[in-house]
């Protein structure tokens, strides 16, 4: 070897390389985007795929807190999850045939209907995971009232 070739040797930094970034390069490695999460402005584009209560029963979609704070802070998706089981509002998707029938029971009529958010106790009825969140089936006797915003009943996280 010349002494010009070992000089310009000395000063090449060898190449790194990275056994897992490699990997991942070659696998081309989408990354995974989670699912739309569901709230009442895009639950009528999966309505038909939800189950249809049967007798008594109210098909709600329990509210679900936004991520962010007015302030900015963004809120853990742990937080976030127990809020959702632990909530007491939600948004009525579907009524079931015989809900609110009981002219005995429900002498006023309906407590609510279709497109009512309403107000229930914190773990009542069934909870039902779908894609984007839960549902929940309630008793049409399990809603305590409704309510206009969502936003105005406070949600501890």
């Amino acid at each position: 070897m010349s002494k010009e070739q070992l000089s310009t040797s000395k000063n090449e930094v060898p190449k790194h390389k990275n056994a897992l970034e490699e990997k991942y390069k070659e696998q081309k490695v989408e990354s995974v985007q989670e699912p739309k999460r569901i709230d009442e402005t895009n639950v009528g584009s999966i309505k038909n795929e939800l189950p249809q209560p049967s007798g008594w029963r109210l098909l709600v979609l329990p509210f679900t807190p936004k991520e962010k704070t007015k302030g900015g802070i963004i809120i853990a998706q742990e937080s976030l999850d127990k809020a959702r089981i632990a909530t007491n509002c939600g948004y009525v998707v579907k009524i079931g045939p015989m809900a609110y029938g009981d002219k005995e029971k429900f002498p006023t009529g309906p407590w609510c209907k279709e497109g009512d958010w309403v107000i229930f106790a914190r773990y009542a009825g069934s909870r039902l995971p779908i894609e984007g969140g839960e549902v929940r089936l309630l008793n049409d006797d399990e809603v305590l009232g409704t309510i206009k915003d969502p936003e105005s009943v406070l949600h501890y996280i």
